[in-house]
Order: C-alpha cells, then structure tokens, then sequence
C-alpha cells in the first residue's frame, strides 16, 4: 500500500499491472465498511485478464487513509461520487476509467459517472450489489451488523483491515444508513446522465437487496445496461462466485476496450 494526496487528504492506494499513461485503469470502489485490503486478490486477477491497470484505493475514514469526522453526513455518497472521487481520479492521473463499484461503491460509481466531470474518462461502470435506493432488507441487515459489531468479533475482523478507522468505518456507514431521514435517499434521477455501459452482477441471496435495484439502474439508466444475476450468492460476488463474476467482468471490459 502507498498514499497519494487527494483533496487535502491522505488516501492509501495499490497498484497493479501498468500505469495509467498506458492503458485505461480499474478503479476499484469499496463496500460500505470495506477498504483497499478487503478486494484481496480480485484486482490483481481482473487486471491480468483485462490487461488494464487497476487503482485500489481506501476511501477517507477507510482502511490505512485520513480519518474523517462523524457523523458522516446522509449525502455521503453524492458528496464522494461528485468531488472525492474525481479530485482522487487527477491525483492518480487516472486518464481512462473503468469504475468497479461494490455495494456503496457501485453507488458511488452512478453518481460519479452521472456528472459531466466523468466524460470522457470514464468508460465503463462494473457494479457489484449497487444501490439507487433505500429498501426495507437494507435497514434490517445493517440494523443486524450493528448488532454482530456490538456483540460478536466482528469489530476485531474489522480491525484487522481499518486498524484505528475501524469506529470510524463502521459507524459512518452504519448510522448512516439507519438514519430515519435515510429511508428517503433515492438516486434514480440521476441515471438517465448515465451514458457509459453499466454491468451489475448480482445475487439472489443478498442480504442487503432485491433485483429491484438491478431493474431500477435498467431502467433508469441512459447508457446500455447488461445484469448478471447469481443464484447462490449474497452480497459479495467476488469472493461467493470469483470465477463467474472474474470471467463476466474481464469479457465486458475486453468487448468495451474493443469497441
């Protein structure tokens, strides 16, 4: 891991395969209460098959980056979509994008891409479980993770990753999302600005959302939309079906740099 400076603030970063001055580069966007560490391998492997560049970056309050104050505010998407993310994307000299979006990322990843800041370097969006909206299932399994946080290991699995952001991590996305003003956030209208293509893999035993995301970003989308859907798989595709989202995910970016 290294750190570069974006927005004033220090933000671990990895890299892997070539740089971004010689092809176009995965950008890889975190979960909720994930970081640069928890994509383990999966960037590394996408790169070689792609051979694109990849960026693995921990947002701020994440993993080895700047920690931010609480309580996060409810906006705290739109506001790393429309300025920490493109403010990171010119530190890096990131010239050609392709966003690869998990969970918050893959919503993040919408925002960004909706914004005319995005044209034309970004190409392509890769959303793993994204989310334009709130839903019930979302509120009950994260109310159960703030439950596993309080009462099992899972602060300690957490702080094995975000070190002293852990607090940081877990309840800026936590109180977030249940917040009773959050029931309300909704970003379909931001989709029709959407004009890249947009693959979204998702599984039928997520937890955390329905295929009514995947319909609403199809729908609302202004670009093509391709979905994948995984039948025994939750919340994260890339380590429940590696190969099926790997092999899914380097075929669309392979058909896109073609194109």
């Amino acid at each position: 891991m290294a750190t570069i400076l974006a927005g004033g603030r220090r933000i671990e970063t990895a890299w892997h395969g070539p740089g971004p001055d010689v092809v176009p580069t995965l950008v890889f966007l975190h979960d909720g209460i994930g970081c640069a560490a928890t994509w383990r391998d999966f960037p590394a492997a996408l790169s070689d098959e792609t051979g694109c560049g990849a960026l693995v970056y921990s947002r701020a309050g994440y993993g080895g980056s700047e920690p931010v104050a609480l309580p996060r505010p409810l906006t705290y998407m739109h506001d790393e979509g429309f300025v920490a993310l493109p403010e990171l994307l010119d530190a890096a000299g990131v010239r050609r994008a392709f966003l690869v979006g998990h969970s918050d990322g893959g919503s993040i990843a919408l925002l960004h891409a909706s914004t005319p800041r995005s044209v034309p370097r970004v190409r392509g969006l890769l959303l793993e479980a994204p989310h334009v909206f709130c839903e019930e299932i979302t509120v009950g399994a994260i109310a159960k993770a703030r439950d596993e946080y309080l009462h099992t290991d899972l602060r300690a699995k957490l702080e094995r990753h975000h070190g002293g952001n852990v607090d940081c991590a877990f309840w800026g996305w936590n109180r977030a999302w249940l917040d009773p003003g959050f029931l309300a956030w909704n970003i379909e209208a931001c989709l029709p600005a959407v004009p890249v293509p947009v693959l979204v893999v998702q599984g039928t035993g997520d937890p955390y959302g329905t295929l009514r995301q995947v319909d609403a970003i199809e729908r609302g989308c202004g670009g093509p939309v391709r979905r994948c859907i995984l039948e025994r798989c939750g919340h994260s595709p890339h380590r429940e079906q590696r190969e099926r989202t790997l092999s899914t995910m380097a075929a669309f970016v392979r058909e896109l740099r073609e194109t």
